[in-house]
């Protein structure tokens, strides 16, 4: 890494399940919360989208850090088709802090970067989000059980310092289980399907009803590691930099960013 500054990621997510991913590959991350209205985004590709979204909500989270910061640009070498700065006539809303203890400034003693994170479903040639409510998750599991669909997740890293963001789309084919009408209303009375994109999990309740993925799981949680190393890589930084050291009994967290053997 060529600055010697400890690096700091801020999620601009409120999904514990992106958190709960980062944590269990070592990295210990802020959160604050964009706020973005996904309505204001409207196309008919899953990808696009998924993209546009997390671009829009790290841009939100990077405004709330510091509100003076200009649009970032693209790293070198990827899309210009589909890494342009948000739309100036789209509000991104305000980011809003969660029950995670989280500064909304920056230090001058920190790296900071910002991950936006998206995912939706394609399926049966529609893009599908949360669930609008308990009728709609019990109508969508009824047509998806026994078939396929695929879960896009956009992904926007910036680089505060720098100015730079790197993104690109991971996605992965789900198989759902041909599961029965007490397993879809029992599943949708448990609430989980409400909250996630797709109308399901594999990482929770719903894992049992997904017979098999073909891709990174990290993608249908909402986060990919493989992915997120990658996007590191174009801003010149080693997901390395990013791992805490924790002793034993989850005390005492220490960076680890820029030690090298």
């Amino acid at each position: 890494m060529s600055d010697s500054l400890p690096l700091r990621l801020v999620l601009a997510s409120a999904s514990p399940a992106r958190r709960k991913s980062l944590q269990a590959a070592g990295i210990e991350p802020d959160v604050l919360v964009s706020g973005v209205d996904e309505s204001l985004v409207v196309t008919d590709r899953a990808e696009d989208l998924c993209l546009e979204l997390a671009r829009l909500k790290a841009q939100a989270v990077l405004t709330r850090l510091s509100p003076a910061t200009p649009p970032t640009s693209p790293s070198p070498g990827t899309d210009p088709g589909l890494s342009a700065s948000p739309d100036p006539g789209l509000s991104a809303g305000p980011a809003t802090s969660t029950g995670t203890s989280t500064s909304t400034s920056t230090s001058t003693n920190q790296r900071t970067l910002v991950i936006g994170c998206d995912s939706v479903l394609a399926f049966d040639g529609e893009i599908l989000g949360k669930p609008a409510d308990p009728a709609d998750a019990t109508r969508r599991w009824q047509r998806m059980r026994g078939r396929s669909g695929v879960l896009h997740s956009g992904h926007c890293l910036i680089d505060m310092a720098a100015g730079r963001r790197a993104e690109a789309v991971a996605s992965t084919t789900v198989h759902f289980a041909d599961i029965s009408d007490d397993e879809i209303a029992a599943y949708v009375a448990s609430g989980e399907p409400l909250a996630v994109a797709g109308a399901f999990t594999i990482d929770g309740l719903g894992g049992p009803f997904v017979e098999r993925i073909e891709g990174d799981p990290g993608t249908v949680v909402g986060l990919s590691m493989p992915l997120l190393r990658r996007l590191l890589a174009e801003l010149g930084l080693q997901i390395t930099d990013l791992w805490t050291k924790v002793a034993p009994g989850g005390q005492s967290v220490e960076p680890l960013g820029n030690v090298r053997s």
